[in-house]
């Protein structure tokens, strides 16, 4: 037996003595050296390379540049800065405005370099106002580390920074200031990978984005737009779509002369000119948002420092832009229980076990999100949330209530409208739906909640197995199949086709059966199903959308 586990040893220190390594790798910038070690798995290796530059570092209020390039081998060891952003307490500023930087993940075997290997670049979420492309970090833990990912599913993952809050979004409406230079410097992210992946070993025809939250917008806003025509194969959205309510700014000359008068600068037409004269740091504490929801003002309306339409990236309404994606595969889903972070601000009653949140409070927050329609477009939606009670309604009632209609309104009913919108226009892409209902592990959370917003990151990013002392069996299990899922998808366009094994057939959604899969740790045959929430849907997107529009 002794002499078992030296051969063991001694096979393992062979393996890792003729690991297979890229080593120097020549991009269009200059070469670039990264960390070779070894991973989970038999003569599994990983190459990282963290903060190599996509661009130059960006004009103020001005698209992406080229990057000029660089002498001898550049370290790619180390995350970059994040892009210059408010800190999480809005008080104060980190990160950097030189910061287009990006990381690559390449799994290796034993002894030849991988080749060819479908490429995952992740574009982060955060409000379009926070964000980097490490992630949090607990402990030397990034939450964007795409180790888990590459590794288990034999694909090269990438994550990339883009400027943030003001200096990525603040828009005049006009062509003084456009905007969406965040959404620029994915676009030129994407393109450096789709120029440079080829070396790494990736296919630069087989890319996929996939995001969170802003990020999820931001995964639909690039298929669609007209300018990455040829860059990307696929995409997957997790709980954010282009029709989101708090996805395009309507009215951002608003917003720019609000931002514009905390800056000390005049609102007419010399507001341009001075905002582009300003401090950097001193616009972006002043595109701070009001974070202080309430049942008669949710906080999703506060989510304002966002994409526009600009005749330029986009050129139209995103629904009018889908058939640009007519040929992308797309999966697109939510988490059963998205509103519930939006909801506790907007009600705090909702997460005191012992206090009953009021009647009252729903009946108000609905009036809040039906606004626009008026006083009937609220008593209709109340007495959709209300259908199935008695005449007194329980505690759990109507504080679930209360959590399933900001979930409609702000994530889920959208993503069911984009579903349809790109299986409706798509040739030979395909259109899957999912609902991600593992429970939420938060203990102090009551016991019927379900997953919160952003719950699933920690399971697509496979931090059950990398973090194996602070998840149980179960945790691993869902993080496997939606690494499973994800990384399947990334190869074949098909979730279920692939290197990875799969918990049940996951069926292409289409406007006759809407069949999605609900993801959790018991997944089976009963996991698959249709026409997800779809009296709640009908009423959005129907009885809703038809109502009139009242004068403010």
């Amino acid at each position: 037996m002794a002499m078992l586990g030296l051969m063991l040893v001694a096979a393992l220190c062979l393996g890792s003595a003729s690991a297979a390594s890229l080593g120097a790798v020549l991009t269009e910038g200059g070469m670039v050296s990264g960390d070779n070690y070894a991973v989970s798995g038999l003569f599994r290796y990983m190459d990282v390379f963290k903060g190599i530059p996509f661009a130059a570092p960006p004009g103020r209020f001005e698209k992406p540049k080229p990057h000029p390039g660089w002498d001898g081998i550049l370290k790619a060891k180390d995350f970059s800065n994040r892009c210059l952003q408010l800190n999480l307490l809005q008080t104060d500023t980190r990160g950097n405005e030189d910061c287009l930087y990006l990381n690559v993940w390449v799994p290796q075997g034993r002894k030849e370099v991988s080749y060819n290997l479908p490429v995952m670049i992740w574009i982060y979420g955060g409000g379009f106002i926070v964000g980097g492309s490490m992630g949090g970090n607990i402990l030397n833990n990034y939450l964007y580390d795409g180790e888990e990912i590459a590794n288990r599913g034999n694909v090269i993952v990438v994550t990339l920074n883009y400027r943030v809050g003001a200096m990525g979004f603040l828009s005049t409406g006009d062509d003084g200031l456009p905007g969406n230079y965040g959404l620029w410097d994915q676009h030129a992210g994407i393109a450096w990978v789709h120029r440079n992946i080829r070396a790494f070993g990736g296919d630069p025809d087989n890319i996929t984005v996939f995001g969170e939250s802003a990020g999820a917008v931001s995964v639909n806003l690039q298929l669609i737009s007209p300018k990455n025509k040829g860059l990307i194969r696929r995409g997957i959205s997790q709980s954010g779509v282009a029709l989101c309510s708090w996805a395009i700014n309507r009215n951002p000359r608003e917003l720019a002369e609000l931002i514009a008068t905390k800056v000390r600068c005049p609102t007419d037409d010399k507001m341009t000119a001075c905002l582009k004269m300003t401090d950097p740091v001193t616009l972006t504490l002043a595109g701070s948002l009001n974070m202080d929801g309430s049942a008669d003002a949710p906080i999703v309306n506060n989510l304002v420092l966002s994409p526009v339409i600009d005749g330029d990236f986009l050129p139209d309404e995103p629904a009018n832009l889908f058939v640009n994606a007519a040929e992308m595969d797309y999966i697109i889903g939510a988490n059963d229980m998205d509103g519930h972070l939006f909801a506790g601000i907007d009600v705090p009653s909702l997460n005191q076990p012992i206090q009953h949140t009021p009647l009252e409070d729903l009946k108000t927050l609905l009036a809040a999100l039906t606004k626009e329609k008026g006083p009937q477009a609220a008593e209709l939606a109340f007495g959709e949330y209300s259908h199935t009670w008695g005449k007194k309604p329980t505690k759990e009632e109507i504080k679930r209530a209360v959590v399933e209609a900001e979930t409609d309104y702000i994530f889920l009913v959208p993503t069911q409208a984009a579903l349809y919108q790109h299986n409706s226009v798509a040739t030979t892409g395909r259109t899957y739906s999912y609902l991600f209902s593992q429970a939420s592990r938060n203990p102090t959370f009551p016991s019927w909640m379900g997953a919160d917003h952003a719950d699933d990151l920690q399971f697509v990013f496979g931090k059950p197995f990398n973090s194996p002392l602070g998840y149980w069996p179960k945790h691993r299990d869902v993080s496997g199949y939606m690494i499973a899922y994800w990384t399947n998808f990334a190869k074949t366009g098909n979730p279920n086709e692939g290197e990875s094994k799969v918990p049940v057939t996951w069926p292409a959604f289409n406007k006759e059966t809407h069949k999605y899969v609900d993801i959790d740790h018991r997944m089976g045959r009963n996991s698959v199903k249709q026409k997800m929430r779809m009296r709640f849907v009908y009423y959005w997107t129907n009885i809703y959308a038809s109502l009139p529009t009242i004068s403010e």
